[in-house]
Order: structure tokens, then C-alpha cells, then sequence
């Protein structure tokens, strides 16, 4: 059976910079400079969100309640998603499939276990204090597959539903599945997307293991002289489709979302993860790119693996965690969605880091690769086209 042609159709972007295609483009289009917090989780800077207005995407006050940050940020650019496809009648019929993280600790109780156990490695004690401070409820509150299910409850959205988690691989596999599923014929329409929020000092002390985050003012990917990252609160949410069923409809097509695919080496040497890249290239990009949208997220090891390969690649590149930092698993679709923005605009953008070379603004690129190189593992490309109207 020849596979279906996939679009996108829906764009649902929150990230330091605001929210929407409409404010990205602006921004990033302009040459805008970094939204970045230096002080409040020093020494390590981070990339915080916007102020959202919940209602206006989870108007009952107990559903915002309930949910985390960051489920409540996930389901906000879930619903955008679906009011930028107009696809809010379409709801009973989206398959659903989300990217997402662990949720968040009770720093508090963090804090006591540390406190009364630095000092002497009583098992006992650690086992009371956790069978007395985990409350049922917060337990919940960690079950990645709760965003999925605040999306399905709050939007209606109850088509079938999966739920990946694994740092930037679950992304990358969200998205692929997701396009897989529609090139099959199982199914005509699908919401896909992660997100995370960073404002956490539980994840800037898990990151920060091994030298992954980077120290001090904030600078460029291509300016830290000791590779390292800084994290950026995104969402990205893809509301995508068969052309048949799009066109049927009567959809807007922002962009062709030709293929995905993604792997992950154990990295046990130097030049693996490039070479899986440059594996994975010509099942994605048999043509060439114009350009590129990189994934780089700065970490030691995986920056120079990514940036060996991008040379090779030869297509103007722009580096999005320069100024909106790394998402973690909100980061690949939040680049996929720029790369449709781009495309649907028939425009590019300025340049985001210094090593990102200058292009003519009048050529505009109709094929876009975006890469995904996991902080830790997990390598993953997707090209993008420009749709015919």
C-alpha cells in the first residue's frame, strides 16, 4: 500500500519568547535577543515561561488545580494546537500521542531526607520518612501519562492515546509513531507534542551531574568555551493529519511532514552518535535540505558529536536552544514546529547563535531537516516541505 502523505495542520508554541506561531515568528524573524533568568536558580541560568492565562485553554479552576506546571503548560499548548488546526469538532476522532517527563518532586521532603541523613546512611529511617511523606496524591502527580490524560479530559480529545517517556527519545518516537500511524491509514488526524518546564531545582540538580548544565551569565551555545546547557521552558504541540483528510475538510497545510526517524547508540566511544546520524540522513533527506534546524542542546559530548555532523550536512543551520534553551522533551516538536512556521511563511529566520551563518531573506528554503541529539542518547532527524497550496 503506498503510504499517505502527512501535514501539519496545527501549531500549539510556548516558549520563553511567548506563545503562538505569530509571536515566534516576530521574534525570531527580528533577531530577537534571549529571555533569561541569571539569579533566581544561580549559578545556573534558565529560560523561563511566559506568564500564560490558563482559562483561556483549562477554564475549570479544579482542572488547573490538580495539574502540575508542568501538565498544566503541556495541555495549554495542547489546546492552541487544536485551535490553530480549527479542529475543536474533531476531537472524538485525534489520536493522541505525548512526550513527558516525571513530573515534579516535593523539594521539601528532599530536603528532610537530606538533612537527617547526611551524616550517617540509616535505611530504616530513609524508609520511614518516605512511607510517611509520600501522600498518595503527589505520588499521582508524577505519572507521566497523567498529561495525556488532563489533554484527553479537558479537551475532549479521546481518540487512542500513548504516552512516552525517556528524555528526548520520547519525543522523537512521539512524533514518529505518530506520523507512522497516519502514512499507514490508521487513522486521519493526530495531536502530538511534550513539554517541560524548567524553573526546578530538581531537574538543575539532576542535570547538573557529570557537568551538564553550564555556570554563569548566560552565552551562546557556540560562546561556552566548557560545553554545557541551559534549560528552557517549552511546549510544543502538533495537531497532524493525512493530506486526504486535511484537504477534505478544508484544512490550512502549514507544511509536509515527510519523515522521522530517530535512534539511540550507547555512545560508548566517540563518534557514534554521528555516525547513527549520518545513518538515519538518507532515510529522511534523500534530496538534501536547504536548511536546518538544530537540536543541539549543548551538553559535553553530544555538542561536538552534533556539530561534526552538521558540517557535513552543509545547509545553513540555526541553533533555537541559543535562545530559547533545551526543552528536554519538549524540544523536538517545539523545532519541528518552528520548521513549519518557516516553511508556511516561505521565509527563514535570523540568525540565533554567532556560528549561525547569515542567509538572504529572500531565500527562502523548501526543505527543511530538523535534528535531535539527546542530551545523554537518543539521536533523531525529520524533514519537513513546503506544502502546495
Amino acid at each position: 500500500m503506498t503510504p499517505r502523505d502527512v501535514v501539519i495542520t496545527g501549531i500549539g508554541l510556548v516558549t520563553a519568547l511567548g506563545e503562538g506561531p505569530e509571536a515566534h515568528w516576530d521574534a525570531l524573524s527580528a533577531g530577537t535577543a534571549p529571555v533569561v533568568d541569571n539569579e533566581t536558580y544561580a549559578p545556573w541560568p534558565v529560560h523561563p515561561l511566559p506568564p500564560l492565562t490558563l482559562d483561556r485553554q483549562i477554564p475549570k479552576k479544579g482542572d488547573q488545580r490538580q495539574m502540575e506546571p508542568w501538565q498544566r503548560l503541556g495541555t495549554y499548548a495542547a489546546g492552541l494546537a487544536i485551535d490553530d488546526a480549527n479542529a475543536r469538532g474533531l476531537v472524538e476522532d485525534m489520536h493522541l500521542i505525548v512526550a513527558a517527563g516525571g513530573g515534579e518532586r516535593d523539594l521539601a521532603l528532599d530536603e528532610q531526607v537530606n538533612a537527617e541523613l547526611a551524616d550517617a546512611n540509616n535505611g530504616a529511617r530513609l524508609n520511614e520518612l518516605l512511607a510517611t511523606g509520600l501522600r498518595p496524591t503527589l505520588f499521582l502527580a508524577q505519572l507521566s501519562n497523567l498529561l495525556a490524560g488532563n489533554i484527553s479530559i479537558v479537551h475532549g480529545v479521546t481518540g487512542s492515546s500513548r504516552t512516552f517517556m525517556g528524555e528526548e527519545s520520547a519525543a522523537a518516537d512521539a512524533l514518529r509513531i505518530a506520523h507512522a500511524r497516519l502514512a499507514e491509514g490508521r487513522g486521519g488526524i493526530a495531536l502530538v507534542g511534550g513539554a517541560m518546564t524548567a524553573q526546578r531545582w530538581d531537574l538543575l540538580l539532576l542535570y547538573r551531574g557529570e557537568d551538564g548544565l553550564w555556570q554563569g551569565p548566560h552565552r551562546p551555545l557556540s560562546q561556552r568555551g566548557q560545553p554545557g546547557m541551559v534549560l528552557g521552558g517549552m511546549a510544543g504541540f502538533l495537531v497532524l493529519e493525512t493530506e486526504e483528510h486535511a484537504r477534505t475538510r478544508g484544512a490550512r497545510i502549514l507544511a509536509r511532514l515527510d519523515a522521522v526517524a530517530s535512534n539511540a547508540t550507547r555512545r560508548a566511544a566517540p563518534g557514534e552518535a554521528a555516525t547513527s546520524a549520518r545513518a538515519l540522513l538518507p532515510r529522511v533527506a534523500p534530496q538534501g535540505v536547504d536548511a536546518v534546524i538544530s537540536g543541539a542542546t549543548g551538553a559535553p559530548g553530544a555538542w561536538e558529536e552534533e556539530e561534526a555532523f552538521l558540517r557535513e550536512v552543509a545547509a545553513p543551520v540555526r541553533r533555537p536552544a541559543s535562545l530559547i534553551g533545551h526543552g528536554v522533551e519538549g524540544a523536538f516538536p517545539t523545532h519541528v514546529a518552528l520548521a513549519a512556521l518557516a516553511l508556511h511563511r516561505g521565509g527563514f529566520y535570523a540568525p540565533m547563535d554567532p556560528a549561525d551563518p547569515a542567509m538572504d531573506p529572500e531565500d527562502a528554503p523548501a526543505r527543511v531537516l530538523v535534528t535531535g541529539f539527546g542530551q545523554w542518547r537518543g539521536e533523531a532527524l525529520a524533514t519537513l516541505s513546503r506544502a502546495e497550496s
